[in-house]
């Protein structure tokens, strides 16, 4: 099945159910089939053919939902572009990804303009065509979503049909997703956060949308009042507690927030169980689609703290040293699914590398309990040796969160001519705080060997377009203090 049958199935059962809101406009179901039909159409009177990629260049909009669709129907690839980076980063990623088509927004007219060998059309600006052949098929392509970079050159993650089913199909499951719910997005669809925690979920069963254009904290408070369920990162979630009128706001048709993070402050889960509302974690990556290990609705309030469970349509592996981990051991996370990348976009090297025999190795580092549950660790790159001990950032970074003098913290290493590799806190504090009053936090909460050796001060820690702290940049940051 090609991925545009949830919405001609969904149109032809309730065709004047509502698929999509975006701001004051509302879009019914039959409308948005007729509308995926006629773009495939258009794409395919514009040359676009199956395997060709179309990129989007713009914020989030209706037309990336009908346009993934369209491209499913024709077997053609949509790549949403990330705005967010420069035009030389672009530039680069077209020049890799090489679309038949950059479709843009008015926001983004001026870049898009500037884009060499491509065709560039405005949205809405497609020649018509005529009926769309159906040429797609479930184990095409759909999808090419590039990373965002911040450990190195982005690198476009390929995603079939088929990956896109199984995603739904575990998002359904956690959620208990309906055809009578609502879900809101405000994260940028250019993530496969945004697209397919919970929005192409809800077209599967024939929920409705809400979509925001992009985040901003007044609108997302006033949305949560009206819709069943949201999907966050911390630092929108952070945001959206933070504005006047939370503790009043009337959360109860919220059934709960999903949050896309591997390492949620228990503080932010804290504060919207308070309102009644369970705080599901979602841990994936772009190259699982992103769903691989998540916190059901029922047991989310449950197992605070907890990435949950292996996915329904996936297999999950802790794997250390070339062997599986045992209970309550560290073991890099490994994927095997249909949930899967089938390779990185023209790059059978790096493909090769991450993965093997069908496990995608993730480079996160986790535990798994004797209920089943799993609990996020650490990146590997991220692992600290020091004195030939392993110390896992996060685990620190944890605790100095917990105090309300930090507002941010990240903790990465630093060379040591005598333990090869230091901790080193870099901290962003909400008011006057001292070396030894942030070391003095971390007394009697976690061994000795592992404190930081040194404290670095900043306003605010560097972060991509996700929100996510970019490790490089906070490693620059320490370079030249002392351990």
């Amino acid at each position: 099945m090609t991925i545009d049958r949830w919405v001609t199935r969904a149109a032809a059962r309730d065709p004047d159910r509502a698929a999509l809101v975006f701001g004051a406009e509302t879009i019914r179901y039959a409308d948005l089939a007729q509308t995926v039909a006629a773009r495939a159409g258009e794409l395919a009177a514009a040359g676009v053919r199956r395997g060709d990629r179309v990129a989007w260049f713009g914020l989030n909009h209706p037309e990336v939902f009908v346009l993934l669709f369209a491209c499913a129907r024709i077997g053609a690839i949509l790549a949403p572009l990330n705005w967010r980076l420069a035009e030389a980063e672009i530039a680069a990623i077209v020049a890799n990804a090489e679309p038949r088509l950059v479709i843009h927004d008015a926001h983004f007219a001026e870049a898009a303009a500037r884009l060499a060998g491509v065709a560039v059309h405005p949205r809405g600006g497609l020649p018509p065509g005529t009926a769309s052949p159906e040429t797609g098929t479930g184990d095409d392509p759909v999808l090419l979503v590039y990373t965002s970079g911040s450990t190195g050159r982005p690198k476009g993650a390929v995603l079939t049909q088929r990956a896109l089913v199984a995603n739904a199909a575990m998002s359904v499951e956690a959620h208990g997703l309906t055809a009578d719910d609502r879900v809101l997005n405000v994260l940028p669809l250019f993530h496969v956060g945004g697209l397919n925690i919970l929005p192409t979920p809800a077209f599967s069963v024939g929920a409705t949308v809400v979509l925001h254009e992009r985040f901003d904290p007044v609108a997302t408070l006033a949305a949560l009042q009206e819709v069943s369920h949201a999907i966050t990162v911390p630092t929108v979630l952070q945001a959206v507690i933070g504005s006047p009128g939370w503790s009043d706001a009337d959360l109860a048709r919220l059934r709960a927030i999903s949050i896309g993070s591997t390492d949620v402050p228990l503080a932010l889960i804290e504060a919207v169980h308070a309102r009644g509302v369970p705080v599901m974690q979602i841990y994936g990556a772009t190259e699982t689609c992103p769903l691989a290990i998540y916190q059901s609705h029922g047991e989310a309030m449950a197992s605070v703290g907890s990435i949950g469970r292996a996915g329904s349509r996936c297999r999950i592996r802790l794997m250390q040293d070339g062997i599986e981990a045992g209970l309550g051991e560290p073991g890099e996370i490994w994927v095997k699914g249909d949930n899967v990348l089938r390779e990185y976009w023209r790059d059978p090297d790096l493909t090769a590398e991450a993965l093997r025999d069908g496990w995608f190795r993730t480079g996160d580092v986790a535990v798994r309990d004797a209920e089943g549950l799993y609990w996020f660790t650490d990146r590997i790159k991220h692992v600290i040796i020091s004195g030939g001990e392993n110390i896992y950032p996060a685990e620190i970074e944890r605790v100095l969160r917990g105090d309300p003098r930090v507002a941010e913290v990240a903790v990465v290493g630093r060379r040591d001519p005598k333990w090869g590799e230091v901790p080193v806190a870099v901290v962003a504090a909400r008011g006057p705080l001292t070396r030894d009053e942030v070391l003095g936090m971390l007394g009697g909460r976690i061994a000795r060997y592992k404190h930081p050796k040194d404290v670095v001060f900043v306003r605010e820690l560097p972060r991509n377009a996700m929100g996510k702290v970019v490790a490089a940049e906070v490693r620059a940051l320490i370079s030249g203090g002392s351990p």
